[in-house]
């Protein structure tokens, strides 16, 4: 049995424990329906937009260095980044908790309450979800998320050569603290001595939502979040397009130089060019019209040569594909 005072998710009925969840989801209201009823009411005016994805205890975070508020930040903005990378706003979404009884009812309520919280700062309602029991050792946490479009969608089909190829926010940073919790967890060493900036960005992950709908205003051609990793959302998108992104290591200085605060220099550029659960934004724009305000160009869009495949270049060499894959997942 826990130790919590609140006990165990056993030791409640599912109604108990929505009485006590609920309420820490309040938020604002982007449907007619929400919690409470049988489903969700969804009031849609234009294209609706969706996004899945779902995190797995000791395989997506570690209780040892994450708490129930770091797992609902990362739950959340993964999911978010998705609806952005379309082009679209964020507006609801769906959370299910998979879970075995002997989990602590503190834990859930502190998700709860910070899932709440991280969806009143992007404007996002919580439109419903479930609850299930699993056998001993699960934890699964898993969001489906709503948002509107504008105008067209951004998808990764798009690039043209001669486009800019840009991001808006940092590459590689998530990894480099992940690597930092691993090594920590190796030594024995307190993670709490560790450059909290660098752990934050793997354990509680921010993404530059609104610079989606931004850069499907600028005429952005193709678009996608950083999950996965540069050179493989890189390569994601050079496949669908039928181009290759040609990346400059110069461009890349400002990732390179902080990873290089923290790892030795090799482990830093792995990090940076194929570390994954960044969620910054990747896409493609016309060259006259530029990259936007909170972008920034890394490369180009160029045409295949005969015989070539697509894929990404640095500095004009083949970047090799790696990064994370949830069946294979490569530790660089």
């Amino acid at each position: 049995m826990s130790s919590s005072p609140r006990g165990v998710v056993a030791d409640l009925s599912e109604d108990q424990l929505l009485a006590l969840v609920l309420p820490l989801l309040a938020g604002p209201r982007h449907e007619p329906v929400g919690p409470g009823d049988d489903a969700a009411v969804l009031d849609v005016t234009g294209q609706l937009v969706a996004s899945t994805d779902a995190m797995v205890r000791g395989r997506d975070w570690r209780d040892e260095w994450s708490t129930p508020e770091h797992v609902a930040a990362k739950a959340v903005i993964q999911n978010l980044a998705d609806i952005a990378a379309m082009g679209a706003r964020p507006t609801s979404l769906l959370c299910t908790v998979v879970m075995e009884p002997q989990t602590s009812v503190d834990w859930v309520l502190r998700f709860a309450r910070a899932l709440g919280e991280q969806c009143r700062r992007y404007d996002v309602s919580v439109a419903g979800g479930d609850l299930s029991s699993a056998p001993p050792g699960t934890l699964i946490i898993s969001i489906t998320a709503f948002g509107e479009l504008d105008g067209r969608p951004v998808l990764r089909s798009g690039a043209q050569p001669g486009d800019l190829v840009a991001v808006s926010g940092p590459i590689g940073r998530s990894a480099v603290g992940l690597d930092l919790l691993e090594a920590a967890t190796a030594t024995g060493t307190d993670p709490t001595i560790l450059d909290p900036h660098a752990l934050a960005h793997h354990r509680a992950p921010t993404a530059p939502l609104s610079q989606g709908p931004a850069a499907a205003g600028a005429q952005a051609t193709a678009m996608m979040d950083i999950s996965d990793g540069l050179s493989r959302d890189g390569a994601r998108i050079a496949r669908a397009s039928g181009v290759r992104l040609a990346l400059e290591s110069a461009a890349l200085a400002p990732d390179l130089n902080w990873a290089e605060e923290h790892l030795p220099r090799d482990r830093a550029r792995w990090c940076v060019l194929h570390g994954g659960e960044e969620h910054s934004l990747l896409a493609t724009f016309p060259p006259q019209v530029g990259v936007p305000t909170y972008w920034r160009a890394i490369g180009r869009v160029e045409a295949l040569p005969d015989g070539t495949t697509p894929g990404v270049l640095l500095d004009g060499r083949p970047l090799p594909e790696s990064g994370w894959d949830h069946f294979h997942p490569a530790s660089g």
